[in-house]
């Protein structure tokens, strides 16, 4: 395994993470306290929750994944070998099962904070994340930023980092980030850390893959220049770049369970596909692992969350750390980006 220091701290975490939002979905608690413990035996120590996981979220599993990882906890002792995530949900539709304060407001963390320790089984959270913007903008599929004249959003950016640096003071959490955000956001949450003295968000976890490089076009200079951290989810784009949907969706996947997810699917998404599981057949490379290793080498990503609902998914993914991808397959890997630019945002 190799190993990374999240920026500006001192905390060092493996290069792959361990994503857990099938947890109580696709998997039951049992395997994912396999899945724990095969990564550590791999060198991972890392992972990623939210308190609306499993996904998809809905009022009967709410929550499930991070009360997995809490018996986890509670059965092995070994809290202190992992590093761990999780996530305050922002406003959303039929979200109203997860809490009825949702967003950022200081009771709503509060709440969601306590909550979700309670789960965990935990006295603290290595990194907490703001899992989506409160105010609309470009997440979820969209490329472009449309203006919304009738949004009620007042900005709150110091005021959510001086809740946040309450529970940092208090020992609840020990560093921020953020999740389903743009360049605007990251920039005006670093302004008022500097203007007020206020905790500096650390990380981004957004989408990032093969089909998805948006994040390239304007965030990735900020991540350089103020030493933010990616986080890419979905970097296999749900499996697709696998390439076991090429011959039409698998039944038992994820895309076959819950067909509502069709980012990864539309014309422009399976040709640059195809494209790239050629470039994997002509290198001898496994299409998963070329997937997985390219987003691992990116200069600006601290760690790749991935995710698996069986060992053997697990293990593949995880070897992906070991794959070195040459100039030639990093070219050609660039030529169908360039041919097919984020069909998959």
């Amino acid at each position: 395994m190799k190993f990374t220091t999240l920026p500006n701290t001192d905390i060092k975490v493996s290069k792959i993470c361990l994503g857990t939002m099938t947890w109580g979905e696709q998997n039951t608690e049992a395997e994912g306290h396999e899945q724990i413990e095969f990564a550590l035996e791999k060198g991972v120590n890392f992972l990623d929750t939210a308190e609306m996981y499993s996904i998809p979220g809905k009022a009967e599993t709410q929550g499930s994944t991070e009360k997995i990882i809490g018996t986890w906890f509670k059965k092995s002792g070994k809290r202190e070998d992992v590093i761990l995530t999780s996530k305050v949900v922002g406003p959303g539709n039929s979200m109203e099962h997860i809490r009825d304060n949702l967003g950022f407001s200081k009771e709503a963390i509060t709440d969601a904070l306590h909550k979700s320790l309670k789960r965990l089984q935990t006295d603290y959270i290595d990194l907490y994340q703001l899992h989506w913007p409160e105010r609309n903008t470009n997440f979820f599929g969209k490329l472009g930023y449309e203006h919304d004249e009738e949004e009620k959003w007042e900005e709150n950016f110091q005021e959510v980092l001086e809740t946040l640096n309450e529970f940092v003071k208090e020992g609840k959490i020990r560093q921020v980030g953020l999740s389903n955000e743009t360049p605007y956001g990251l920039s005006r949450f670093l302004e008022e850390s500097r203007k007020h003295d206020l905790p500096k968000m650390i990380t981004i976890q957004n989408p990032y893959n093969l089909l998805n490089r948006k994040d390239e076009i304007g965030l990735t200079e900020i991540l350089h220049r103020e030493n933010v951290g990616l986080f890419p989810y979905s970097p296999l784009g749900m499996g697709t770049l696998s390439g076991k949907h090429l011959d039409g969706i698998q039944e038992n996947s994820r895309l076959g369970l819950f067909p509502q997810y069709k980012r990864y699917s539309n014309e422009h998404a399976v040709k640059a596909t195809i494209a790239y599981a050629e470039i994997a057949k002509k290198y001898n490379l496994n299409f998963a692992q070329m997937s997985l290793a390219f987003v691992n080498t990116r200069p600006f990503v601290s760690s790749n969350i991935i995710g698996a609902t069986s060992i053997k998914q697990l293990e593949e993914n995880i070897g992906s750390i070991e794959v070195k991808l040459s100039e030639e397959v990093l070219e050609e890997i660039n030529k169908v980006h360039e041919a097919y630019p984020n069909p998959a945002p």
